[in-house]
């Protein structure tokens, strides 16, 4: 039987904690309670979970752009509150994993596409931050991956005002279903 995926994307303190260094701050904290249920759901469910985190070095080129932020092995890319709690009661769950990152998209130089379809999966879900940014390039790896995509508007925020356009915009571009 075909399986889905949820993907929590970057729920770190350094994106979420109100003294992250790239947070997005009350609206990344306010959707943590809908994640944990769903991620719950997912388990119960015999479906896969998936903790996509970004994952950079000290001197990453990546912060050229962007404040130091997510470094392996600082409380910064710990995941977030409630979801440090819940991973960590969780983490010996079959269906439980853990993919780092070092781009948008969980997608790109990782085996997490492999690990999915190895797993039977079809379908991939994305809740987490950034909605314009990591869960959009993440929806669009996933895509490109072959899986079909889904987006809990519900799940997902950003510190910019394009969280809605992008979502709409994953249903125009990649036919993503949109939960609400």
């Amino acid at each position: 039987m075909a399986k889905e995926a949820l993907l929590i994307v970057d729920m770190s303190n350094d994106f979420v904690a109100d003294n992250g260094t790239l947070t997005v701050g009350k609206p990344g904290q306010e959707i943590v309670p809908y994640i944990i249920d769903v991620a719950n759901r997912f388990l119960e469910e015999d479906k896969i979970v998936v903790v996509a985190m970004d994952a950079h070095q000290p001197n990453d080129p990546h912060f050229e752009l962007w404040p130091p932020h997510n470094v392996v092995g600082t409380p910064g890319q710990e995941l977030y509150g409630e979801l440090h709690e819940w991973f960590k009661k969780n983490e010996q769950h079959d269906n439980l994993l853990y993919t780092p990152k070092s781009n948008y998209n969980a997608f790109f130089k990782t085996n997490l596409a492999d690990k999915l379809r190895g797993l039977g999966v079809e379908k991939v879900h994305s809740v987490g931050v950034c909605t314009d940014i990591c869960d959009f390039l993440t929806i669009a790896g996933a895509d490109a991956e072959g899986f079909k995509t889904a987006i809990h508007k519900r799940g997902v925020a950003t510190f910019t005002d394009l969280g809605d356009t992008m979502v709409t915009h994953m249903q125009t571009c990649f036919h993503t279903e949109i939960i609400k």
